[in-house]
């Protein structure tokens, strides 16, 4: 009876890559979501372009989203005013069985008064924008002059 070695290459799991945010950039969003009036300027690069404004909390997104929306008439503003809460509930509830002493580092930056330039195009301003941090590939302090 002989032996032989197996040398064909092991079948391997798919692996899934997805670009892994600033772990400063979290931590300074992370601390601006301790206190819902704070926010910074700040400057990012991403793949749309430069984009500057203030950086606000989560919470804070959400109040301004929510005001900003119930200023617009028809039925269906009040309901989507509603809808960063509602999408933060179902979160909750699916996380409910998860360890709560797991801390979660923020995966989307929010930003009030912002400014997208965008090659040559004229920039554009936007009272709100939420953007994924994974996205960001660079980031500096303040606003251009």
């Amino acid at each position: 009876m002989s032996a032989t070695a197996d040398t064909s290459p092991a079948p391997s799991a798919a692996v899934i890559t997805e670009p892994l945010p600033d772990l400063q950039l979290q931590l300074l969003i992370q601390l601006l979501d301790e206190d819902p009036r704070s926010s910074l300027p700040l400057t990012l690069t991403h793949p749309g372009g430069l984009l500057h404004g203030d950086v606000i909390g989560h919470e804070q997104w959400k109040a301004e989203w929510a005001r900003s929306l119930r200023q617009v008439e028809g039925e269906g503003a009040n309901l989507l005013a509603e809808f960063p809460e509602t999408v933060d509930q179902g979160v909750r509830e699916l996380r409910a069985g998860e360890d709560a002493e797991t801390a979660r580092l923020p995966r989307w930056i929010h930003l009030r008064d912002v400014t997208l330039v965008v090659g040559a195009m004229s920039p554009v301003s936007l009272p709100l924008w939420r953007g994924r941090l994974a996205d960001v590939s660079g980031w500096a302090l303040g606003r251009p002059q």
